[in-house]
């Protein structure tokens, strides 16, 4: 019979042997892809950090970074207000509202990113839904521009993102305690007193948290962008597609596909730093 080092070795050797074909795949699909975009940023056109040097001396990728941080930015705050007050009040309903209210925040997952910004042409371009009602309604004679500019893509972009900043921060309220803010009422806090010094500091991890996420899914939007945006609007996605694809500058369009995959991993690393993710999630 065989002892027990030996089952124990037996049993790790067969854990492993299940693993491998996952990370042969995860290393063969995606590990080798990574470090061949790492690899060609830096010998295209020719060895060296040239095409990172483009990233403090080239006004038009400057204009891409710049573009793509302000509207990733204005997108996460957007959503994160929204958001907060569609989770403050899930968290608040009753539980077959809550069922409803989750149903619907988890409904726009189940259609495709392209059909949802064709919507938004529909109804917001020049002779959309919106425009028509408001002319007919009498409030404006002229049609908004709505829709291929900036504004088109933070509400198309802001309207991908809500779900994500709604279930982060419904997962963390659900892990604060309700007596904490009825203790606060107890020793006379005011409503607005109880919920501005004890519930929000309590979700600040999942502000934090649904922010970063937020933030780094909105740096790599393409779809919403190039058809809310009508090509007026360029950010790092689309910025990398015409590079490779149009003027076939390899060098330039992976240094920026690896400078947003360094920054992402970095944004990811401060929040490890800044925040327990099981905390976040109330495990």
């Amino acid at each position: 019979m065989p002892s027990f080092p030996e089952r124990r070795a037996r049993a790790q050797l067969a854990y492993w042997l299940i693993l491998l074909p996952a990370v042969l795949m995860l290393v063969a699909l995606y590990l080798v892809p990574l470090a061949d975009v790492l690899l060609t940023s830096v010998t295209d056109p020719r060895p060296g950090l040239d095409n990172y040097a483009l990233l403090f001396t080239s006004a038009s990728v400057q204009r891409t970074l710049i573009t793509t941080l302000r509207i990733a930015a204005i997108t996460t705050v957007s959503a994160l207000l929204l958001g907060y007050l569609v989770a403050y009040a899930m968290r608040a309903a009753t539980s077959r509202r809550q069922r409803i209210m989750l149903f619907c925040v988890l409904l726009p997952f189940w259609i495709s990113v392209l059909v949802r910004s064709f919507a938004w042409l529909t109804l917001l371009g020049s002779q959309g839904v919106l425009n028509d009602l408001l002319i007919d309604a009498g409030l404006i004679d002229e049609p908004l521009a709505l829709v291929r500019n900036e504004t088109g893509v933070l509400i198309g972009m802001v309207h991908v993102m809500l779900p994500y900043a709604i279930l982060t921060l419904y997962a963390n309220m659900l892990g604060i305690d309700t007596g904490l803010v009825a203790a606060a009422r107890s020793l006379g806090a005011s409503r607005g007193q109880a919920f501005r010094m004890v519930f929000l500091p309590l979700t600040r991890p999942g502000l934090i948290g649904a922010g970063t996420l937020v933030f780094i899914l909105s740096l790599g939007f393409f779809v919403t962008p190039a058809l809310l945006g009508g090509g007026k609007v360029l950010m790092i996605a689309e910025y990398v597609a015409i590079q490779i694809n149009d003027t076939l500058r390899w060098g330039l369009g992976t240094m920026l596909a690896a400078t947003l995959m360094i920054s992402v991993l970095g944004a990811l690393w401060a929040l490890s730093r800044v925040i327990d993710v099981r905390r976040l999630f109330g495990a």
